[in-house]
């Protein structure tokens, strides 16, 4: 899934980043893109999702991740390029290709336990599956607001939110954050097709390790690692209080 706007620190961003940088100098550092005035630039930032609701080999959690960058085609061109470093011709054409290391991004993300999912998302033993997705991608979006800029675009990954139709998705998100954004301020989200979307698929490799961190699979220490100073605040642990104890015969 992914965002599109340009890029402010938010105001709880940790104390650590303000006393270093200034967020627009900060923000310059990070895209790349040299000391421009803050009206000059422009950030894009991308979401995905580890996995299925109703998996059980999907793992314990379930993990939506985000990032932004300044320079959309850069990373773009990035990813293109390792592609073409790291793999044989014969893997080139391959949509998904998982964890890619050092890139100058900022990272946000949300995650929750599969076993914790609230009764209120449960429906005669199902998952309301597109109502939960949406209340995720909404924790995670919020986490780049209150910001004073007049665009806001985030472009996701092309999913099935069933039971809401994909209008009903983007109208949820629209006015989950516009009471924090300026006036008149630009709002757009949008599915995109991963398999036609670099960036799509570099959230995906960075969902993928921070999935494979939280079970504490093979090399997910590793991935964190190469990560971590690209995170700029914590992973959110939605629904961490709530224990259940039925546990229902998951749907997407």
């Amino acid at each position: 899934m992914a965002v599109h706007f340009y890029l402010a620190l938010p105001v709880e961003a940790e104390p650590e980043f303000k006393s270093k940088l200034n967020p627009r100098t900060l923000s310059a550092k990070i895209c790349g893109i040299g000391n421009l005035e803050k009206d000059q630039l422009m950030s894009f930032i991308y979401i995905d999702e580890s996995g299925q609701f109703k998996k059980s080999n999907d793992g314990e959690f379930f993990v939506v991740a985000s990032f932004t960058v300044g320079d959309s085609k850069r990373t773009e061109k990035r990813f293109k390029s390792w592609l073409k470093e790291k793999f044989p011709k014969k893997m080139r054409s391959q949509p998904e290709i998982k964890f890619i290391a050092n890139l100058d991004v900022i990272i946000r993300y949300s995650f929750l336990k599969r076993a914790n999912i609230p009764e209120g998302y449960i429906r005669k033993e199902k998952i309301k599956s597109g109502e939960l997705y949406t209340h995720i991608v909404g924790d995670v979006l919020e986490k780049y607001l209150p910001i004073t800029d007049h665009e806001f675009r985030a472009f996701c990954d092309q999913r099935h939110v069933k039971g809401i139709t994909k209008a009903k998705f983007k109208s949820i998100l629209e006015a989950q954050i516009r009471p924090k954004l300026p006036k008149n301020t630009i709002i757009q989200i949008e599915m995109v097709d991963s398999t036609s979307s670099a960036n799509i698929q570099i959230a995906d490799w960075i969902t993928g390790a921070l999935a494979h961190y939280l079970e504490g699979k093979k090399n997910g220490k590793l991935y964190f690692d190469i990560l971590k100073n690209n995170i700029i605040a914590e992973g959110n642990e939605l629904f961490k209080d709530h224990r259940q104890n039925k546990k229902p015969n998951r749907s997407d």
